[in-house]
């Protein structure tokens, strides 16, 4: 007896358009970093034998000058490949002037450097961009990115099971939760359903159960699951130009205390109640700087078109906690605000990877291709900004991978140009040979690692 299993049409059109964004991609990323190398090399006048996309087995080639350029079966990095990269390779005099390995230690770190520069130069190119369109950027810090308990609504399920602010997070039914994101994904996939939730209270850890409540939806619009602890207290982090918000008096640092008379507890709340006004005047009383403030604001319908069924949303105009904005007064500044981006981005990364490695932070966030594959097909839906945006953050995530002092990486090397600078002679080639060894064995491992996370994504 056989069974034929078959995959849906519009499971293959999904999975086809995930992975040709997934190549979009990579294949930028890729592209941006070696022509950093090739370029550099150029102008320290090495000879650049191969540039390759991909590894493996040759798809597509072209001999253009002293150069071939390749397209190469698997699309997870490339290479570039200079006349005299390896040591001990035999090259004649008159040719030393064309060899990698002859020129001075300045430029071939150079050389190496200019890979992650290049990824590094990317994102702020197009942050730059960004922000001199006027649009506001987002940059997060990891202590708004982490699951503590910031604030919570009274009664909600979360306050009436016993839960404080400045609890943290640590597991929900037993699974490792390390982010805010984790956190509202796991209550969202469970609908409805009692959760066993444990926090780290001071230096103990404790244990509560609770049922998150169901919001009321508006049209057609997905239910959403709540605790009582989503987003962070209602305090106004930022106020879009010629928005209801900044028309109606509002400015940075407010905290809003009741609409309506409705008391409010928490961003979610207010943004609930918020949405169920568009159009009609809202009576908002705020603290700021310790004086009570009386504001009228009127938000700004928004319209929402599910399944062929119109419905009008309001809003105002503000970001939270939570919600770094950062924004270019002109075209002229974005520059500038550019280099803050990419800074702040770069500094998030280098801080995540740091308490990953000590433990702080769960390893499971570490992914691999299936994981770049689905959030570039997820930003490819928002629309082109969502995907050049994405490629300004996995770009910076790419320059600091590869900057790890790893053998086998650009970091690795630059490792290596750093004992030679110390010695005064390079290291011998047989420590170098274990050392690429086992620098191999570990990004293998760190690999092996990021697609099992992926799997078991997948999975859950």
């Amino acid at each position: 007896m056989s069974t034929l299993y078959t995959i849906p049409a519009d499971s293959i059109y999904l999975i086809a358009q995930k992975l040709w964004w997934f190549l979009l991609v990579l294949g930028v990323l890729v592209t941006f970093h070696e022509f950093g190398h090739f370029i550099v090399a150029r102008w320290a006048g090495v000879k650049v034998l191969k540039f390759s996309l991909g590894f493996g087995p040759k798809l597509f080639s072209r001999q253009i000058g002293e150069t071939e350029y390749i397209v190469s079966a698997i699309p997870l990095g490339g290479y570039v490949k200079m006349f005299g990269e390896d040591a001990g390779e035999t090259i004649s005099p008159q040719d030393q002037q064309r060899s990698f390995s002859h020129k001075s230690l300045t430029k071939r770190t150079l050389i190496v450097a200019a890979g992650p520069g290049f990824n590094f130069l990317l994102s702020y190119l197009i942050f730059t961009g960004w922000l001199a369109f006027g649009t506001p950027l987002f940059i997060p810090t990891l202590e708004e990115l982490t699951p503590t308990v910031e604030a919570i609504r009274p009664n909600s399920p979360a306050h009436l099971a016993g839960l404080k602010v400045g609890d943290r997070i640590t597991h929900i039914n037993d699974k490792e939760i390390s982010t805010k994101h984790e956190l509202f994904t796991t209550v969202a996939q469970n609908q409805g359903k009692q959760l066993t939730i444990d926090v780290v209270r001071g230096h103990s850890t404790k244990t509560f159960l609770v049922t998150p409540e169901v919001t009321e939806q508006i049209g057609n619009e997905d239910p959403v699951y709540l605790l009582g602890i989503e987003e962070a207290a209602p305090v106004v982090n930022s106020v879009l130009p010629g928005s209801p918000a900044m028309e109606g008096g509002l400015q940075e640092g407010d905290r809003i205390i009741r609409i309506q008379g409705e008391p409010i507890h928490t961003w979610s709340q207010m943004t609930q109640i918020v949405r169920k006004h568009p159009n009609q005047s809202m009576d908002i009383r705020i603290q700021r700087n310790g004086a009570m403030i009386s504001l009228s604001i009127t938000p700004e319908a928004h319209t929402l078109s599910e399944e062929g069924r119109t419905v009008e949303i309001g809003k105002i105009g503000i970001m939270g906690p939570g919600r770094t904005m950062i924004r270019a007064a002109s075209p002229l500044l974005a520059p500038i605000q550019g280099l803050r981006a990419t800074w702040g981005w770069a500094e998030l990364t280098l801080v995540g990877l740091y308490k990953m490695i000590t433990g702080e932070i769960s390893s499971k966030n570490l992914g691999g291709p299936i994981m770049i594959a689905s959030i570039s097909g997820e930003a490819a839906e928002r629309g082109a900004s969502n995907v050049a945006f994405l490629v300004a953050i996995l770009s910076i995530n790419l320059g600091i991978l590869n900057l790890l002092p790893i053998p086998i990486l650009d970091g690795g090397h630059l490792l290596f140009f750093a004992f030679e600078a110390i010695l005064r002679r390079p290291l011998g080639e047989k420590q170098r040979e274990f050392a690429q060894q086992v620098g191999l064995v570990l990004l293998v491992g760190i690999m092996i690692f990021a697609f099992w996370n992926d799997i078991e994504r997948l999975l859950q």
